[in-house]
């Protein structure tokens, strides 16, 4: 048996790496499959690993308050020094751009131990735009071994900074977790009742309209969250019919402009972090996504609902070429501008809803086994 070993710290890398474990996991003879989780962040990674009964073998628990990349980065190394040396993997598995996925690339090298990058490829070109995912990202793809693509265009990236061997495109595994995790809920009764009985309070899903907003981006912290509290503050006052449910992320520098700019306000609700299949099923439900998340810009054309990502750049630009998703920036009136778009011109937005993703069909992760199976 091949043995293997997938880190990760982060709720996004939980999602996309959980349909890849499952996946593993009906191939016991062929793979000895462990877990290690960093727990970069705790509560929030929990919640996935519950939702997609996932146990891991090994837990460095680092989260502590106030924590810093430099926290990370030392406690990450010095964890899974031991946790290398325990295990002695044939190939970890690592996903994306995170702190996290960097240090189990770079401590894996250092024990001569073969590295797989899951969402191999993807490139802003701008040092510190997404910080520090992007400089993460470029690191791990230059110490990984094997590179599983979400599209062509990752591809042409990594050929382009000369990774040319043993690339292959498979498509996004988020999309595998969002399939997956609606076909969890519909079969969980007890949970889709929770989910509905709780957004009851808010909105009724089959006669209003709803924007769902996520926004938590290092570079976004100062006027760029000003910008689009003000933004969704105009767009309540504009359409107070339309609901905006915010699930609005802990750090500071987000709670404080959001809470400050639009609490009180009778259509705006600032709510908690969601769960995963809570975010996912408010996602099948709602209009549309205003969101500087990655994975929500994959996730939401799969379930036909238009992106409008408050970003200044994006690495995913396949769903800008393709009309999936438009890039507003993080000024007032551009998020505004295109909002009212959506809302008034229905042809525009069917025209969105209806754009073929390109990230995927929801077979990556069946793709990625059958490769590792021959490496």
């Amino acid at each position: 048996m091949k043995k293997i070993l997938l880190i990760f710290g982060t709720r996004p890398e939980a999602i996309k790496l959980a349909p890849l474990y499952r996946e593993l996991e009906k191939h016991p003879k062929v793979f000895d499959v462990k877990v290690c989780i960093t727990a970069q962040h705790r509560m929030m990674l929990d919640q996935v690993l519950d939702f997609f009964g996932i146990k891991p073998e090994y837990d460095l628990n680092l989260m502590k308050d106030n924590q810093t990349l430099f926290d990370i980065t030392i406690d990450s190394l010095k964890g899974l020094d031991k946790v290398l040396d325990d295990f002695k993997p044939e190939m970890v598995i690592v996903q994306g751009d995170t702190t996290t996925a960097f240090t189990g690339a770079l401590s894996s090298f250092y024990k001569k131990i073969k590295v797989g990058h899951v969402e191999a490829g993807l490139r802003s070109y701008i040092k510190y735009s997404p910080y520090p995912e992007e400089v993460n990202r470029v690191l791990i793809g230059h110490i990984s071994d094997y590179h599983f693509a979400p599209t062509e265009k990752a591809k042409e990236n990594l050929y382009r900074e000369g990774i040319r061997d043993n690339v292959w495109v498979v498509g996004n595994t988020v999309i595998d977790a969002l399939f997956t995790g609606l076909k969890i809920i519909e079969e969980r009764r007890n949970l889709k009742h929770d989910i509905e009985s709780y957004f009851a309070s808010f909105f009724d899903f089959k006669k209003e309209k709803v924007i769902l907003v996520t926004g938590h981006r290092r570079e976004s912290f100062g006027e760029g969250f000003e910008n689009i509290c003000n933004a969704l503050k105009e767009i309540a006052m504009l359409y107070p019919d339309i609901k905006i449910i915010y699930p609005v992320h802990l750090n500071p520098n987000v709670k404080k402009p959001v809470n400050r700019i639009l609490n009180g306000m009778k259509n705006v609700y600032l709510i908690e972090p969601l769960n995963y299949p809570y975010l996912i099923w408010l996602m099948s439900k709602c209009y549309l996504v205003l969101t500087d998340s990655g994975g929500i810009q994959e996730e939401a054309p799969s379930l036909g609902k238009p992106v409008l990502v408050m970003r200044d750049v994006t690495e995913r630009v396949e769903g800008i070429e393709a009309g999936t998703a438009r890039l507003v920036g993080t000024k007032k009136e551009s998020i505004v501008k295109e909002v009212i778009n959506l809302i008034e011109n229905n042809s525009e937005y069917e025209k969105m809803s209806k754009a073929v993703n390109p990230y995927g069909d929801g077979m990556a992760s069946k793709r990625i086994v059958e490769i590792m199976k021959t490496i």
